[in-house]
């Protein structure tokens, strides 16, 4: 579509009639996008004029990783999680899983750093071989397994920007009942979409500075509820139905926090290669933990006065009319018309939080095949903005099932992910040296991906035997809670599985093929 002229599709998309960088490396120059004149060339020279990220999943040159700053790691991070939608999976711990605070709290902690580690691991490999997360993936799956993956993170990030849309058009409702819930939606969408579409500058100038007015409301918030006295110390159950709950809230706590584990080179791929790791994964940590914590342990204390017992508790009645805007507007409602204002300052919170959803599905439509890597960034940027308001729209009033599924299904796949990528990155390629990152691009020299793809459905197959929702409880997590909804511990069993399995498997595969 976008190619204008014949080419290879066995070679490199930038190997239109036009000079490239042909150097053992790999990497491509950008001027090299704008040669030519081809539609895709033009719409990158215009693209160029507007100052807009012409670089789609092309390795990036070292002389073209200029981002030497460890703060735009972490304050990416710190955006992206100081949001509403934090606050919002902390509430699940009373509204859906029936927790006391104290377990409640115990579980968002042990959880939240189990889940972040993977994505401070993975920011590593931005600056070691800038290149993006997905394209990365073809090193442990293989060129075609790869797409798979890529489909199911487009899933994943036109799923997240949907469901965080819907938060922040909660919040907007709260503020003014006349606001229907697709119109916050479409506000929200169309900022992240302009934000986005710039490029990874813009987004990472945005997401520095973001969270500083969010944060300042959350402590309006924690404030005013700490001063209005509903806090209630909801107290732990025991036994089979505690442990079941545990895990199941713990599952949904593990998935928004590894969400990020797909996407999380594609935001340090423009930092130099000298970067130092160790610090790349503590800015990466400082900026995940922070936000996670505090605004989902916020949401778990609020959640609570839900548990007050008048006949007249306007904390549940804003619930259930807005969801988490209303159980925040019951919370600033003192505050009058300032209270509003820190309503919407939240619901706008939700831009900084689908800005890496809708920049990452671009570079992800891009892996899918030669043809899509030849649509323009920005045109999938576009294309995957309208995707997600297809989808918060018609979920608006079924948030709270559409969040749990929804987070579970990231855990779930995102678990097996980790666990062949891991497994892969430590016992076979043993380290950061085993890789050679020119062979990004060339399908014959990766490998065949037999194993990763034997090893996923074994992390499938222990994703379902250990998976809780209301459509399916598998065997074993009948027996980690209380029959008849058990207890969740599909991704916990789903990276085990894979793990174990292509580690038998890889060595068969190479000896074999000998990639």
């Amino acid at each position: 579509m976008f190619g204008g002229v014949e080419h290879d599709l066995e070679k490199a998309p930038q190997a239109e009639k036009r000079p490239f960088d042909s150097s053992s490396d790999g990497a491509v120059p950008g001027e090299t996008f704008v040669y030519g004149n081809s539609l895709y060339a033009r719409l990158q020279r215009l693209a160029g004029k507007l100052n807009i990220e012409q670089r789609g999943i092309e390795r990036v040159p070292a002389d073209e990783r200029t981002d030497t700053s460890y703060l735009n790691i972490g304050s990416m991070w710190l955006a992206a999680n100081m949001v509403v939608s934090s606050f919002a999976i902390g509430v699940l711990a009373k509204s859906l899983f029936y927790l006391g605070f104290v377990d409640a709290i115990l579980t968002c902690l042990f959880f939240n750093l189990l889940g972040i580690l993977t994505v401070c691991f993975f920011s590593c490999f931005g600056p070691a071989f800038g290149l993006r997360q997905m394209v990365l993936s073809r090193f442990w799956f293989g060129w075609w397994p790869t797409k798979f993956i890529a489909i199911l993170n487009v899933l994943a990030c036109v799923g997240w920007s949907a469901a965080n849309a819907i938060v922040g058009a909660q919040l907007i409702n709260a503020v003014n009942g006349d606001v229907p819930g697709f119109a916050g939606i479409l506000i929200i969408a169309i900022c992240t979409f302009l934000i986005t579409f710039a490029g990874y500058k813009v987004v990472h100038v945005y997401e520095y500075w973001s969270w500083i007015p969010t944060f300042i409301v959350f402590m309006i918030v924690l404030g005013t509820f700490a001063h209005s006295g509903d806090f209630r110390n909801l107290p732990m159950e025991v036994g089979t139905s505690e442990m079941g709950g545990v895990l199941s809230f713990g599952s949904t706590v593990y998935g928004f926090a590894t969400g990020w584990t797909s996407y999380a080179a594609d935001y340090t791929v423009y930092q130099p290669t000298n970067r130092s790791r160790r610090k790349i994964f503590f800015s990466a940590w400082m900026g995940l933990i922070i936000p996670l914590l505090f605004c989902q342990m916020l949401g778990i204390a609020v959640m609570t006065a839900t548990g007050i017992d008048d006949g007249n508790n306007k904390y549940q009645m804003g619930y259930h009319a807005s969801g988490n805007g209303g159980l925040l507007n019951a919370v600033l409602e003192p505050l009058g018309g300032f209270g509003k204002f820190c309503l919407v300052i939240l619901a706008l919170s939700i831009i900084a939080n689908n800005c890496p959803n809708i920049y990452s599905v671009a570079l992800t439509l891009q892996v899918l095949s030669r043809y899509s890597q030849r649509v323009p960034r920005f045109i999938w940027v576009f294309l995957g903005s309208c995707a997600s308001v297809a989808i918060a729209i018609p979920g608006y009033s079924h948030f709270e099932t559409v969040l749990e599924n929804f987070m579970n299904f990231i855990a779930y796949w995102l678990s097996i992910y980790s666990g062949i990528a891991l497994t892969d990155h430590f016992l076979f390629k043993r380290g950061f040296g085993g890789y050679r990152p020119e062979l990004y691009d060339k399908p014959d020299k990766l490998p065949l991906g037999i194993a990763a793809s034997i090893a996923f459905g074994f992390g499938v197959a222990g994703m379902i035997t250990g998976m809780s929702q209301s459509w399916w409880v598998g065997p074993i997590a009948l027996h980690a809670g209380e029959a008849p909804f058990g207890g969740d511990v599909g991704f916990e069993l789903g990276f085990a599985f894979s793990a174990v399995m292509y580690a038998v498997l890889r060595p068969i595969e190479m000896k074999i093929f000998g990639r």
